[in-house]
């Protein structure tokens, strides 16, 4: 039908700036392509420090991975509260705080967060609390069962087919934006395709 919207579901972790990147990018598609972004959570604790049981993960790593529950179990909670469509926004007001705003590790992202998006102060909570791991892992899961545990966020289904990346810096805009998009495509498209990479030779980049 006309003015339909291409359905593409792309899973984050509010930590990962690379994940951050691309979903500002997809936001850029959604601007030029008739592309409607699906978002999901998955957590880069549980693949760290459960799935890798921690393995070849530096002290500090491992640290910084103990403190990522917080920020992805608050944003199943709220999709539990508010259904799945407050992840965008959620995700948005957090991952502003935290990258753009370099704010990793302030305490007041997520209640600034929950306020700019509506949502109640109490889900805060869910922070420090156990009772929506289960809702995590099945998101996470779906993602990661597809395509493996040698990759991380963000990972992107389209049309089906689940992929990680694309991991980019900075995010581009426009008509850049929906380029990449439509090559994008046409590579998932190809049977049997697994990688294209090379070596990151910069920081992330969040103008």
């Amino acid at each position: 039908m006309a003015g339909e919207r291409e359905d593409v579901q792309f899973w984050f972790d509010p930590l990962c700036p690379w994940a951050w990147i691309t979903s500002r990018w997809m936001l850029e598609v959604e601007k030029v392509r008739p592309v409607q972004t699906d978002w999901r959570i998955m957590s880069l604790a549980y693949l760290n420090l459960v799935q890798h049981e921690g393995k070849g993960l530096s002290e500090e790593y491992l640290e910084r991975m103990s403190r990522a529950w917080g920020p992805v179990r608050v944003c199943a909670a709220a999709a539990e509260h508010a259904g799945p469509g407050i992840l965008g926004p959620l995700y948005t007001a957090i991952g502003t705080r935290i990258h753009n705003q370099e704010r990793r590790g302030d305490p007041d992202v997520i209640p600034e967060a929950l306020a700019e998006t509506g949502l109640p102060a109490s889900l805060a909570d869910a922070a420090e609390s156990t009772d929506f791991d289960q809702l995590i892992k099945a998101s996470h899961h779906e993602a990661f069962d597809e395509v493996g545990l040698d990759v991380g966020t963000p990972v992107i289904r389209v049309r089906g087919k689940a992929m990680f990346g694309p991991v980019i810096t900075p995010a581009p805009r426009g008509e850049a934006a929906g380029e990449l998009w439509d090559g994008l495509v046409l590579v998932i498209k190809a049977d049997g395709f697994f990688e294209l990479k090379r070596s990151r030779d910069r920081r992330p980049s969040f103008d």
